[in-house]
């Protein structure tokens, strides 16, 4: 019993702190959108994949830095309308 709840502690924990590990109640769209979030943050933390996206694209750099930031504020399109 002791197991089980320091397991749901820990869990706890890291949903509280790591926001993207998501919980019972997340909707499929908001994990779409952390998953995708976490995804153009890491292009932006490690600059020879940024720069490696940036000849593919042929574009600068630094504008597909800023595209992964635009995108960053609307991932995966607007929220489904939800049902009551």
């Amino acid at each position: 019993m002791a197991d089980k709840l320091r397991t749901q502690q820990q869990l706890e924990s890291l949903q509280n702190k790591y926001i993207g590990t998501g919980h019972a109640d997340t909707t499929k769209h908001e994990w779409t959108s952390n998953i995708a979030r976490d995804s153009y943050a890491s292009y932006q933390g490690h600059p020879p994949l940024l720069h490696y996206m940036s000849i593919g694209m042929g574009v600068p750099t630094e504008r597909v830095r800023m595209m992964c930031m635009e995108k960053m504020v609307m991932p995966v399109g607007p929220a489904p309308v939800v049902e009551d």
